[in-house]
């Protein structure tokens, strides 16, 4: 799908309000996730708003794209992105991550209209997504299945069962993208178990590796139309990403993995996504 000038804006135009919402639901409930929904941003709104064939009129349509988002921690972001393609309320979003509410801190598809898989334990979401992949072969369907999953992520065994599976069953309809942003929960990715050449890893799998820059929206969308090109092998996308992307002091920092945004960081950050104008 061609991606136009009018539309990089828009999409480019999404992503500025979403982080800055995104620091504003985090602020208020005093928890969740920023640097791994900051990393993810460019990767998750093009996917809703160029990619993904959905209509929040028929959120189970058969036919329809799914997406998983295996890094389930990144919730606050998919989230956004549900409620401004108009699957959910936006007036939902004051009540992430409240009990006997949708918006919960890990995507769950039985309370949220849109979330085709609900995900949390890592590497839960590749697993299911081949399985979901699979069945539209058996059944003769057009759909494709996306995984947007963590680099840390694939630190788990069951990553690479799946990829074994994926690669035997040849599903081409079947696109991983891995957001590389090098930084998990305790520290850095060298720091706690190093992935070493990805690349070779997913290649040594039977997978077609494709690199992009996962900041750039050109980029992304041009890797996109690459991978649904591609025959008889699953797909994975290697985004290069900034945990914490677009505030300075969040950026690369393992701390902001899920740390608390007090009032002090709020202005920070505040001021740097408006440029002074809250």
């Amino acid at each position: 799908m061609l991606l136009t000038l009018e539309k990089e804006k828009k999409i480019l135009d999404l992503c500025k309000k979403f982080r800055i919402e995104l620091i504003k639901c985090l602020h208020a409930v005093g928890s969740g996730h920023p640097g791994g929904s900051l990393s993810a941003t460019e990767i998750i709104t093009i996917l809703y708003f160029h990619e993904l064939n959905i209509d929040p009129r028929n959120p189970s349509d058969p036919e329809r794209d799914r997406f998983v988002l295996g890094k389930g921690h990144a919730a606050p972001m998919l989230y956004l992105n549900l409620a401004e393609k108009g699957f959910l309320a936006k007036n939902e979003l004051s009540n992430l991550r409240q009990l006997n509410h949708m918006l919960q801190g890990h995507p769950c598809a039985k309370s949220t209209p849109g979330i085709d898989l609900s995900t949390g334990p890592l590497g839960l979401g590749i697993s299911a997504a081949a399985g979901m992949a699979l069945a539209g072969k058996l059944d003769k369907k057009e759909y494709y299945v996306y995984v947007l999953m963590g680099d840390g992520e694939t630190q788990e065994g069951i990553v690479w069962e799946a990829a074994m599976a994926a690669s035997k069953y040849k599903l081409d309809n079947l696109i991983v993208i891995l957001d590389n942003n090098k930084v998990q929960l305790d520290g850095t990715i060298d720091e706690i178990m190093p992935l070493g050449d990805i690349k070779g890893k997913w290649e040594s799998f039977g997978w077609k590796v494709i690199e992009m820059d996962g900041h750039h929206v050109r980029s992304i969308s041009k890797a996109l139309e690459e991978a649904k090109k591609v025959k008889e092998k699953p797909i994975i996308i290697i985004a290069e990403t900034v945990k914490g992307k677009g505030i300075s002091f969040m950026e690369g920092k393992n701390i902001w993995h899920g740390k608390p945004i007090d009032d002090e960081y709020f202005d920070i950050a505040m001021k740097e996504l408006t440029g002074g104008n809250k």
